[in-house]
């Protein structure tokens, strides 16, 4: 194996056509998808309801609603909570854009709050300094797999009337405290986008173990009326409604996809113990924690580059990009996240998303601030850091993830040579 890092001329060190693609489909898949389609409804059916009632119990939950996204979810969420036009949400400055697009579906104000370096979710600590008059919830997200502490979030919502939202769409299986994410909140919401850990291609579930917001999600999720489509509809709408049912091919290929999350989880911790042990020592190299009371689904495996120690701070998103092309060239499938803190996205520097500067133009608002500097920790977090993502999932095992570690090794080794690349 050549030791000339593979962006230069070298051999790369994983060989194309090493990785097996996410997520596997087999023989139980097929004949959960034809079933349906073979079936006569193919819009919210039988395996909708099915869906619902096994994520339901999977995750411990009294109540599940299939979605046709997790953003459908989030947004259900914020309905349910009975948050109304200016309520402010409290939410991480560093996740998903849907984390925070779904408060301003409901015409609510963002309120972001700084990230942990340690854990990558938000700063538990500056939250009670975010809570203002008109805070109705606070949106926590499980980035990445790792549970928010929860305990410590709740005394605060406790002490100040506000729900709790759990972003769970990354976290399926996670665990604070030995209790699965989507239990430990108000309401959570996750999804079954092709990249998830339970895949079903696009799709979402909202869940909660409180009747009465299970009946405001379900409002919205159904045109405003209060009766589902497995109940002799009214087809009145009594409230603001959208359309964010599931459909039964999803549906059906979630169900089948569910039989497997267990082994899936198990699978992806195992790689992600054997690769996390191997980078010990690497240079320049900040692994991810799991600290106590957490058990992590390993989503993402998260790394950041010491660019301080790099002398490359100065120039830090520039230089992880040529970091993460080295990478890629020695076959590691590795990937910028978000390279984007969400206060930074035009949407929220312009408070302007209907039009008019809607919501934040609202006379129910009152002013907020989004000025970046006020997110530092975010930001850094974002200029340098790199995500693994499907290449440590089943079915690829240990073999590949010895070839990734060998490949972190080389580029890292050598990362001081790669000053001399052009910028990528």
């Amino acid at each position: 194996m050549s030791s000339q890092l593979a962006i230069f001329g070298g051999a790369p060190v994983i060989p194309k056509g090493t990785f097996q693609a996410w997520p596997l489909v087999n023989e139980v898949d097929e004949e959960y998808v034809l079933a349906s389609l073979r079936g006569t409804n193919h819009a919210f059916g039988p395996n909708c309801v099915a869906f619902e009632k096994e994520f339901a119990a999977w995750n411990g939950n009294q109540y599940a609603i299939t979605t046709n996204s997790g953003t459908a979810a989030l947004h259900m969420c914020v309905a349910a909570c009975g948050c109304s036009e200016g309520d402010e949400i409290i939410v991480t400055a560093y996740s998903w854009s849907s984390s925070a697009t779904c408060i301003l579906h409901h015409n609510c104000i963002p309120v972001f709050v700084d990230i942990d370096w340690e854990t990558m979710n938000i700063d538990v600590a500056k939250i009670e300094a975010a809570i203002t008059e008109k805070t109705k919830a606070i949106i926590v997200v499980h980035l990445h797999g790792l549970a928010v502490d929860m305990e410590r979030v709740m005394a605060i919502a406790a002490k100040h009337g506000l729900k709790v939202i759990e972003d769970a769409c990354q976290a399926h299986g996670a665990k604070f405290q030995g209790k699965k994410v989507g239990t430990l909140g108000h309401c959570g919401a996750f999804s079954f986008n092709q990249n998830k850990n339970l895949c079903s291609g696009e799709g979402g579930m909202f869940v909660t173990d409180d009747e009465e917001l299970m009946k405001k999600a379900r409002m919205l999720w159904s045109f405003g009326e209060t009766r589902t489509p497995t109940e002799s509809r009214d087809y009145h709408a009594y409230a603001l409604g959208w359309m964010y049912r599931n459909n039964d091919l999803t549906a059906a290929f979630g169900r089948a996809q569910l039989t497997r999350l267990d082994l899936y989880l198990e699978w992806q911790r195992n790689n992600v113990q054997l690769l996390d042990k191997q980078l010990e020592g690497v240079p320049y190299l900040i692994r991810p924690t799991e600290p106590e009371q957490h058990e992590h689904n390993w989503y993402n495996y998260v790394l950041r580059f010491d660019l301080a120690a790099l002398n490359q701070m100065h120039n830090a998103s520039q230089f992880r990009d040529k970091i993460v092309a080295a990478l890629r060239a020695e076959g590691v499938e590795a990937v910028v996240w978000q390279r984007f803190i969400l206060p930074r996205m035009t949407v929220f520097q312009a408070k302007n998303a209907y039009g008019y500067g809607a919501p934040w133009t609202s006379p129910h608002a009152q002013l907020v601030d989004y000025a970046l500097e006020q997110y530092p920790v975010a930001q850094r977090h974002s200029d340098t850091h790199v995500c693994l993502v499907q290449s440590l999932r089943y079915p690829n095992g240990p073999e590949l993830t010895e070839l990734i570690t060998e490949a972190i090794w080389k580029v890292m080794t050598q990362v001081e040579t790669l000053e001399e690349l052009a910028a990528v």
